[in-house]
């Protein structure tokens, strides 16, 4: 690798820090304010909506597999958040049964 592409990974990887950073960086002082309490509460769940319509938008329901991945897939991280109530293990295993489902062709 050259030093450009070094220098491009490096830039990408600061940017991205600093856009992580920076709702703390700056709203700190602000955390207890009830405008950013009720937007802590209320974006995950509106933007996890989003993603999951996003991902469901193309699904040919009549035409075979008829969205049986994503819909097992779906149910598969429905059914382990309400029993675990954990992000991270449910949207990971639903993702990882997706990727199987659609690379193996086992229901199409």
């Amino acid at each position: 690798m050259n030093g450009y592409v070094i220098g491009v990974y490096l830039a990408m990887a600061a940017v991205t820090i600093l856009c992580r950073a920076a709702p703390f960086l700056f709203l700190g002082k602000y955390a207890e304010h009830p405008i950013l309490r009720y937007m802590g509460r209320g974006t995950p769940p509106v933007i996890l909506t989003l993603l999951v319509l996003y991902c469901l938008k193309d699904v040919e329901v009549v035409a075979p597999p008829h969205g049986l991945p994503e819909g097992i897939a779906l149910a598969v991280t429905i059914g382990l958040h309400l029993a675990l109530r954990n992000a991270l293990v449910s949207i990971g295993a639903g993702t990882a049964v997706y990727m199987v489902l659609v690379q193996t062709g086992i229901l199409g």
